[in-house]
């Protein structure tokens, strides 16, 4: 019998926490560091076979890979940075697509039903790697200087208002940027669990129940949300790769 004396088992964040796996010196090893780590070596290990003998006329392995590949390649980094310069970024903004995918569509598949991107951290350490890359790239092609004009929006003609501008802009630029791009993929895959988990287990609950009609419209409702969040799943991996590409076209960019 939960708290609120009807019995439902309401999700919540216990929904987000589990108990480790393994512990080993102090180390807790748990079920989504597991399925990060088996995202990480699906990634590698299906582009390895996919290219790893790549031939002149492809496999179906290969076909699927260079599909991916491509999307990712012409659809994103091209139409963002540009061919000649966002060339060089494609293999990174690749492995960072593929690996938001499948972290965030673990969520429908059956045993796993868990988006590694609904726990906060894993979003926060791809944001800051995007981060690390954008202002490397910032500093090494204006220098402290430029880096400085690039971040605070600096421009002469905003004439009295530029110090405001440029103090919101520092700001906006290297505090709020990394958050709200780590923020934004986490909020959704926390979101969309959290509803999926509501209507599944609300099914089950109804169905033991004297609301067996309304069993039916909750699982109805769980399906339509297992297709939605499929959506939602690639839309976000998209975004977060679309927001990296920006960002990396920004650095690179000749200041005026």
């Amino acid at each position: 019998m939960s708290d609120n004396g009807c019995g439902f088992p309401a999700p919540g964040l216990h929904s987000f926490l589990f108990k480790p796996i393994v512990t080993v010196g102090g180390f807790e090893f748990n079920k989504v560091m597991l399925l990060a780590l088996i995202t990480t070596l699906l990634v590698i290990t299906f582009f390895t076979l996919a290219f790893g003998k790549a031939k002149v006329v492809p496999g179906k392995l290969q076909m699927i890979g260079e599909a991916g590949y491509d999307f990712v390649r012409r659809g994103i980094v091209y139409e963002t940075i540009g061919k000649k310069e966002g060339e060089k970024f494609v293999p990174f903004m690749v492995s960072l697509f593929f690996f938001i995918w499948i972290m965030n569509i673990w969520s429908v598949i059956p045993l796993a039903q868990f988006p590694v991107s609904s726990v906060i951290a894993y979003p926060m350490v791809l944001a800051a790697i995007v981060y690390v890359v954008w202002v490397s790239l910032t500093f090494k092609k204006h220098g402290f200087v430029g880096f400085f004009k690039n971040v605070t929006g600096y421009d002469k003609s905003l004439g009295p208002v530029l110090p405001l501008v440029m103090v919101i802009e520092f700001f906006s630029n290297l505090l709020v940027r990394p958050f709200t791009h780590a923020v934004r993929l986490f909020a959704n895959m926390f979101a969309g669990h959290l509803m999926l988990v509501m209507f599944t287990v609300a099914s089950w609950y109804l169905l033991n129940s004297w609301m067996v009609p309304a069993a039916g419209v909750s699982f109805v409702m769980a399906v339509a949300m297992v297709g939605f969040e499929l959506f939602v799943q690639a839309v976000q991996a998209y975004v977060f790769v679309l927001l990296a590409c920006t960002y990396v076209q920004g650095a690179l960019a000749e200041h005026h």
